[in-house]
């Protein structure tokens, strides 16, 4: 039997009543109760720890695109960033952008390092062909891939948490309410006063569940919302940095024109 005194001591020396509320219904709770509770206290560490960390993480990853966005678009030359090696690191933007200008400089100059001579290599490379110019579209579209995933990395956490702990309080309330009744037939003694305590220690696991799962809700709710913009405006990146690359470096020939014989 798990030791409640602790609790009962605090209860006190605070002024929180013993016959009423979470306090005494903890100390009525059985341990296979107690056993649930602790699940959803770990639970609900590992849910707000995923919330604070991905609303941290999603925050810096905004400010950084915004910023390598800000100079991407001074002046949207393709490789001008690239060149310079300024890096904007936690920019799903970013990442997309360097994955496509690897591929592209890959492509053009059969090298991505960049040096003293890279500029004059670049001025005197041949635009690709459009079968090249797939593989860059390529290197963005996993590129976006990954962003994907790294930005939905740990959401499992959070939809475990919303579906999972109203079942297993529900579990933990089932269990207590029939080793409760249980308790009630063994004594023979069928009163509201016997059947109070052990329905009381019923049903806290099941408000403790819903203390858990509706803020991850919501959290769930706040970081999927972000996550999907996010991965929007990754998706509209790479389709505007293909763009650019294909006026700029792209040869796509000159069509045939058939006269009539």
């Amino acid at each position: 039997m798990v030791n409640s005194s602790w609790l009962v001591i605090m209860a006190l020396e605070f002024g929180f009543p013993l016959a009423t509320g979470l306090v005494y219904a903890f100390v009525e709770s059985t341990v296979e109760g107690k056993a649930v509770l602790l699940v959803l206290f770990l639970g609900s560490i590992f849910s707000w720890s995923v919330m604070v960390t991905k609303i941290r993480l999603l925050a810096f990853a905004r400010r950084q695109s915004d910023r390598f966005s800000a100079l991407f678009h001074q002046d949207r030359t393709p490789l001008r960033i690239y060149e310079q090696e300024v890096f904007f690191e936690g920019s799903p933007l970013f990442e997309i952008y360097h994955a496509g200008c690897e591929e592209l400089c890959f492509q053009l100059l059969g090298s991505i390092e960049v040096d003293e001579t890279y500029r004059a290599r670049l001025e005197d490379a041949e635009k690709i062909t459009p079968a090249q110019m797939r593989s860059v579209q390529a290197a963005m579209e996993r590129a976006v891939g990954e962003a994907g995933l790294k930005l939905e990395s740990q959401m499992i956490i959070l939809s475990t948490a919303v579906s999972g702990a109203p079942f297993l309080g529900l579990l933990g309330t089932v269990w207590g309410v029939m080793d409760a009744f249980g308790g009630i037939a063994q004594s023979g003694s069928a009163n509201l006063a016997a059947m109070a305590p052990g329905v009381a220690g019923a049903l806290i696991t099941t408000v403790v569940a819903l203390l858990v799962a509706i803020p991850a809700m919501f959290g769930y709710n706040f970081l999927v919302t972000s996550v999907r913009s996010m991965i929007v405006q990754a998706e509209n990146f790479a389709a505007e940095l293909s763009s650019e690359i294909e006026h700029r470096h792209v040869e796509h020939g000159l069509r045939e024109i058939r006269r009539p014989l």
